[in-house]
């Protein structure tokens, strides 16, 4: 029986946001930062690197630490963090990683001789004189670094644009030369800040962070993150250095925008800031972004979805779910980790909190142990009213389902197949502190559905997993 996917697409205790995802010699290569289980702030791993074969994308191999923090002259001491990096193949054929240290305006540069590493530095973006972009008069800060290589141009995108920033003026497009890294047009603003958007198409969706570009076709397609935080959005021009129009929203960490099976303008996870791109794989395209996990703004990890676009090059916006990878509904039967929730949710919203940790009231996907630890994840502070969702299962016959709850609670899990419908099972649970199976009959409907999964009564409630037979 053929292997299942999920998302997150890694492992329950892997933590890559910001994915940039490639196809090389037959493999998905996915790069991004590399956040910390528990960690204090974005970013403080060293880059490490993931792939799969086209043909399989539940079949992701790990390719080791591809780059360190301290290969980078100006981080010896590692005190620095790698942000979001993006990378390209240059004229020689070899492959360039670009990136942002977190505290320098100034955009670095990593080479390798193959898509896995590893790379070594190479130098920093600069003009010819030798000036590094970003820290010359009238340079804005780089930050968040995507790339594009066509004959011997690289074109590099760049941009930070907070609210209340007014010296921020938008997404900035810099040329390169065939070397990598030295300028050969400067600097033109592509996407507009905020405060310089009137006019523009882009008002309520315009540029905050994480600039990546694609081409399809003859269209170069800007993926971006708005100001409202949660969303990845597309502009798209016959230019990579100008005339970029807004088109829409492609995916929501907090599934805001869109009404499949809810209200559009009700928030289904506990989202935050967004980044990541679409990618060919064989005949199917996909959008690649990410999820907050341990109710932290710091441990997220990579989903991706299908997603279509159509004749006239538009991407519809699509939902989160927890079977992106499989390229279709998971079956009805057997067991699932609780981990691989695409909605979570509370009585009093899911929204983004904009704290290290969220009020213990609300329900959020962790782990135990220590970073690295291989644990499997879970879902903890299950209290009255928290609901998990999963979406979707092909079901047939399903008769039973078993939980795999601990934690000190008295109430019981109430089984759905719509986030606000009735339930359609209840499992009594109790105080327990190791994992406990609880199981019922059920009757659910035949045919492909969500299943929600709520708990109701006192205490806090855990969990890990749960059987369908």
């Amino acid at each position: 029986m053929k292997k299942q996917g999920f998302n997150p697409y890694l492992p329950s205790w892997e933590y890559i946001p910001d994915g940039e995802p490639y196809v090389f010699d037959e493999r998905v290569y996915v790069y991004g930062s590399h956040d910390r289980f528990n960690g204090h702030v974005y970013c403080l791993n060293d880059y490490v690197c993931w792939s799969a074969p086209v043909d399989d994308l539940t079949d992701w191999r790990y390719e080791g630490v591809i780059y360190p923090k301290d290969e980078d002259p100006l981080n010896p001491d590692r005190a620095m963090c790698l942000y979001a990096p993006d990378i390209t193949v240059g004229p020689d054929g070899r492959y360039y990683l670009y990136y942002v240290l977190d505290k320098v305006p100034i955009v670095s540069v990593a080479v390798s001789d193959t898509p896995a590493g590893p790379f070594k530095f190479y130098g920093y973006v600069k003009d010819a004189e030798g000036n590094r972009l970003g820290e010359r008069e009238g340079d804005e800060p780089q930050f968040d670094p995507g790339v594009m290589t066509e004959g011997d141009k690289t074109y590099l995108y760049t941009g930070f644009c907070p609210k209340e920033d007014k010296s921020r003026s938008g997404a900035m497009v810099t040329v390169l030369d065939a070397d990598m890294f030295t300028i050969v047009e400067e600097t033109a603003f592509v996407l507009p800040s905020e405060h310089y958007s009137e006019g523009s198409g882009f008002e309520g969706h315009e540029f905050f962070e994480a600039p990546s570009i694609r081409k399809v076709g003859d269209i170069y397609y800007l993926i971006y993150s708005s100001v409202v935080f949660h969303e990845l959005c597309y502009a798209t021009s016959s230019d990579p250095t100008k005339g970029f129009v807004y088109q829409g929203v492609i995916i929501s960490n907090n599934d805001l925008h869109i009404d499949t099976y809810k209200p559009a303008d009700k928030p289904m996870y506990y989202g935050g800031n967004n980044h990541g791109s679409i990618v060919q794989i064989q005949n199917d395209w996909y959008i690649f972004y990410h999820r907050h996990t341990n109710g932290s703004n710091f441990s997220r990890q990579g989903c991706l979805e299908k997603i279509d676009i159509d004749s006239n090059g538009k991407i519809a916006q699509v939902e989160m779910t927890s079977c992106g990878p499989n390229g279709g509904p998971l079956r009805g039967k057997g067991e699932y980790p609780a981990h691989i929730a695409c909605n979570l949710f509370h009585k009093d919203e899911a929204m983004y909190t904009g704290d290290l940790w969220m009020d213990s009231q609300f329900p959020k996907i962790t782990q135990e142990g220590k970073d690295g630890d291989k644990e499997p994840g879970y879902i903890q502070n299950m209290t009255d009213s928290a609901t998990a969702g999963f979406k979707y299962f092909d079901f047939k016959d399903t008769k039973k389902i078993t939980l795999k709850v601990r934690g000190y609670c008295n109430g019981a899990f109430e089984i759905k197949t719509a986030w606000d419908g009735e339930a359609i099972a209840k499992i009594p649970v109790n105080f327990t502190n190791v994992w406990t199976d609880y199981t019922t009959d059920i009757e659910l409907p035949d045919g492909v559905h969500p299943l929600y999964i709520s708990y109701a009564g006192g205490g806090r409630a855990s969990l890990l997993s749960f059987t369908l037979d």
